[in-house]
């Protein structure tokens, strides 16, 4: 993981006077029709990326089963019904199908819970950027959304429970493995292996089959109006920050009420007001609703916004549509192990 703050990103209509003009890709069979695929994957694969599928390894090791076994266990919280996955869940692709989720306290979250896929390859964590990492989310989530007094009350729970074997297992060698910066460590090596490689992703190694002619439209309409300025690297997103209404107040597009000061609530710097991490797009065609306070029901109605606020743009509804398409080609399949152990 990176141990820096993200930083903040100027995003562009046009990324470096990239595509001046977008091609018409009208089928994939004949030569003509490759090339201009081929074209697109020598064009987009510089700005994009490919994500890694997670090894046999990985998903064994000491640290990540356990990490697993504390990601899905409701009895370490304060309500005993409360789990790191009650806010990321399998239906919802490891994000969290309400608005806001409810934390062992009972009470709603502050934001809307963001996809647990992939989270772990960003810069920093959170709507705010407020964590630097995995650990550091996990470890604060103990007195969050997991509701204890402090995170040394979590240990009495791990020991409760049965997990000091365990804790002995993944970190061999230490007095006293069982504490909570262990309980944090083990729950960032699980999710750094909930990775799930999707159609883009075949499409960006060489097969010209793997995204329907509209997704292809939408790759180029997506490139086109400058979204890849902001939404660039393997996660389409999700290491940079951002002011959210670049062209217009987002709330006069979202609803939103009231509307969130965003890294300034963290922060209290000018320059943070209306800043929010740039989300990533890694599968988020299963990831409804969207943005900061979930205030967007539909991904055609957030890509509209987001050409709206950011870019000032009213995007045609057959653009909205392609955009849309090729955003469908970032969902990959749930992993396996993306359950409790």
């Amino acid at each position: 993981m990176f141990q820096r703050k993200a930083p903040m990103v100027k995003c562009t209509a046009v990324l470096f006077g990239l595509l001046a003009s977008v091609i018409t890709l009208s089928g994939c069979a004949s030569d003509p029709d490759r090339i201009a695929v081929q074209d697109l994957r020598a064009r987009v694969a510089p700005l994009t990326g490919q994500v890694a599928p997670v090894t046999a390894a990985e998903v064994s090791a000491p640290q990540a089963v356990l990490g697993r076994a504390l990601f899905w266990d409701t009895r370490l919280s304060l309500d005993g019904k409360t789990a790191c996955a009650s806010c990321h869940t399998v239906s919802a692709w490891s994000s969290d199908a309400r608005k806001l989720s409810i934390n062992a306290k009972g009470q709603p979250t502050t934001l809307h819970s963001q996809p647990m896929f992939m989270a772990q390859d960003q810069s920093s964590l959170r709507w705010y950027g407020d964590r630097r990492d995995g650990e550091h989310q996990a470890e604060r989530s103990i007195t969050g959304s997991m509701g204890m007094p402090s995170a040394a009350d979590m240990v009495p729970l791990l020991r409760r429970f049965g997990y000091e074997p365990a804790f002995a297992g993944a970190f061999p060698g230490q007095a006293d493995p069982v504490n909570p910066a262990n309980y944090a460590k083990a729950l960032a090596v699980y999710q750094r292996t909930l990775r799930n490689p999707a159609p883009f992703d075949s499409f960006l190694a060489g097969d010209n089959s793997a995204l329907s002619r509209q997704q292809l439209a939408g790759l180029e309409k997506f490139v086109a109006n400058g979204c890849v300025a902001c939404h660039s690297g393997p996660l389409l997103g999700g290491n940079g920050l951002q002011k959210f209404g670049i062209t217009r107040d987002y709330w006069l597009a979202t609803g939103s009420s009231p509307a969130d000061l965003g890294r300034f609530n963290a922060t209290k710097k000018e320059e943070d007001r209306y800043v929010f991490r740039v989300a990533m797009l890694r599968n988020v065609g299963k990831t409804a609703p969207y943005f900061h306070d979930g205030s967007v029901a539909t991904l055609e109605d957030a890509v509209r916004v987001m050409a709206e606020v950011q870019l000032g743009r009213n995007l045609p509804a057959a653009d909205v549509a392609d955009i849309v398409a090729f955003l469908g080609s970032l969902t990959g399949p749930i992993p396996t192990h993306y359950g409790p152990p």
